[in-house]
């Protein structure tokens, strides 16, 4: 099975489509539900921004959408 959510979407995009992602990023401490960049950035912009491994990020967003 492919993966859902790519380091390539938007974090605006990851919430809209799966609001169990949002639990995901709080873990990461990622404030991304009232930030004005979530609707531009991407998952790998934000991650590199915060200093944090975008495919822990990514494989753990996918793992908690299965």
């Amino acid at each position: 099975m492919s993966d859902k959510i790519t380091k390539d979407m938007t974090f605006f995009e990851v919430m809209r489509t799966y609001p169990e992602s949002v639990q995901v990023l709080q873990k990461y401490h990622l404030g991304c539900v009232g930030c004005m960049g979530a609707q531009n950035e991407s998952l790998e912009q934000g991650a590199n921004a915060h200093g944090i491994d975008v495919d822990a990020l990514v494989k753990d967003l996918n793992s908690a959408v299965q």
